[in-house]
Order: C-alpha cells, then structure tokens, then sequence
C-alpha cells in the first residue's frame, strides 16, 4: 500500500529579485530600514546620504551594490548622480530630509524656501530624473508625514507642506505613468532621526505611545519598510497616500 508524500514546499519567490532601488537618504533609518527589507527580497541598492563614513556602514549592512554621498538638496548634484547610475532602475525612495518646526511669523524668507525645498521641491526634483531612471510600471516611493495634520501653533511650514504632498503625489503620478508615484505619511517612527530632534524627551515621547496607541507598540523602521516593499510590489498602486502610524490620528 502506497502512501501519498505531501505536497513539496514550494517556498515564495522574492519578490524583487533582479531589481535595483536607488534610496536618496539611505544612510540610517526608514531609507536604510528599506534598503534591508529589499534586499531580503532579493533587489540590490544604491543608497545615497551627506556622510561618507555612514553611508560605508549602511553599506554593509544592507549588501548594498553602491553608494553616492552629496546633498540631495543640491540640484546640480542630484542630477550628477542620476546621469552617473549604469542603467535604468527598477524604484527610488526618498526619505531625505527633517521637518522644520517653530511659529511661522518667526520663520524668514529663506527659512520657509529650505523648510519648503526639503520635501516638496526635493521631490519635484528626484521625479524630474525618474522619468528616464525608472523603468515602466517602476516606482518613485516618497515619505511624508501624518503629524502636522492637526495644525497647532510651533509646527512652521509643516502642515502646509503635509498637506499638499499627497496632491503632488497624485499629480506627478499621472504625469510620470507608467512609473508608479506614491506617498507613505508615517507618525511617529523610532530612528535616529527622531531621537536627534527628541533628544532628552525621546523615551517620554515612546511611553506616552506605547500606552496610547492602539497597536500598543511604537512603530519602527521596519514598519514603514514592509509597506515600502509592498507598494513597490504591488503593481496596482499608483498616486495614492500610505498612512502608517500605529493609529496615532486617532487617539491626538
């Protein structure tokens, strides 16, 4: 009497294998976080950032296939870098940049154009040189913000940029078809960003979220990196807003 052996494992594909992910500001954090994450899934990255010696040790950690160090910022320097890379790519990211806070009348003219270039000229930007870097049906991954929804006083520009970042999404996403244009709009996330700005309040500020928020847990880089993936999988995706906050809007 014959038995029947079970099925044989047929383990998942890696999603992205073969593909390549540039992250503008891969250096530490989500974009680093990311990086990682594509990479288990079988992609290889470019990763760029301002520290040399940072980006080596992203580097490492992430297998990465090559970094750049310049100022995203720049725009005569972004634009050396795309015209440097070998080839098309398959996705970019962009985590570079910090919010800017403080009262709005205090903020001068040039304060407000770099609170303003970081995020939503940075991005206009980077999507100039996705239109030829990005393969079709490819993806230019930005990152926002939920926090300055709920506009107070001592948030500066942030509310106003974080409101129009999911409209720019939208619109670049139709005007870069077939690349895939979309925003993930984290709250707080546990990096080492987030502890420069928080300095000596930042384990106050993860306790008040653990016991607050209803997934009881801070979220982390690897958080918004397993979203990141799936929107760069997920070839449906297009021009829409990603909110990732461990339900923080809900509870203030």
């Amino acid at each position: 009497m014959s038995v029947e052996s079970p099925a044989a494992y047929n383990p998942r594909a890696p999603a992205l294998l073969g593909q390549t992910l540039v992250v503008i500001g891969g250096s530490a954090g989500i974009g680093l976080a990311t990086a990682k994450h594509a990479r288990a899934e079988g992609a290889r990255a470019i990763l760029t950032g301002r520290d040399p010696e940072r980006l080596r040790t992203a580097a490492t950690e992430a297998d990465a296939l090559s970094t750049a160090a310049f100022d995203a910022n720049e725009p005569e320097q972004l634009e050396e870098f795309f015209g440097q890379l070998p080839g098309p790519v398959d996705h970019v990211m962009v985590t570079a940049g910090q919010p800017s806070y403080g009262r709005l009348l205090d903020m001068d003219c040039d304060q407000a154009r770099r609170a303003i270039s970081g995020h939503m000229v940075l991005a206009l930007e980077v999507a100039r040189h996705a239109a030829d870097a990005v393969r079709p049906g490819g993806t230019l991954l930005l990152l926002g913000g939920t926090g300055a929804r709920r506009v107070r006083a001592g948030l500066g520009i942030a509310p106003a940029t974080t409101a129009a970042m999911p409209a720019l999404t939208a619109g670049l996403a139709l005007e870069l078809a077939p690349v895939r244009v979309n925003l993930i709009a984290a709250g707080f996330v546990d990096t080492p960003l987030s502890a420069r700005l928080l300095r000596d309040e930042l384990d106050a500020r993860r306790e008040e979220l653990r016991s607050t928020l209803p997934i009881g847990r801070v979220v982390g880089p690897a958080d918004v990196a397993a979203l990141a993936v799936h929107i760069m999988t997920n070839t449906a995706l297009t021009g829409a807003t990603y909110d990732i906050d461990g339900g923080q809007q809900l509870v203030g």
